[in-house]
């Protein structure tokens, strides 16, 4: 079953190769979707594929690479487009 979570992190994210890690662990996972800065200073990331899959990735972005200090991550359930990209680094919003 596929599914799709946006996830809002928090904490130290930014400057930490945060971005870099959830591309590696996405790709790792076979998941679909885009991980960008926020120009608040957190993290915004889309996944997009197997449940479990997005489960997993959720349950690393509460932790991250070993330099971030995550201080919340933030689920937003969303409707699956059909991603079929491979996931990837966004700019900046």
């Amino acid at each position: 079953m596929s599914i799709s979570v946006r996830a809002i992190i928090s904490g130290k994210v930014q400057g930490v190769w945060y971005r870099q890690s959830t591309l590696e662990k996405a790709q790792a996972l076979g998941l679909a979707g885009w991980v960008r800065n926020r120009s608040n200073g957190d993290v915004e990331a889309l996944f997009e594929g197997d449940a479990i899959a997005v489960e997993e990735a959720l349950k690393w972005c509460e932790v991250g690479p070993p330099l971030a200090k995550v201080s919340k991550v933030e689920r937003y359930d969303e409707e699956p487009t059909g991603i079929k990209s491979p996931f990837e680094i966004r700019h900046t919003t």
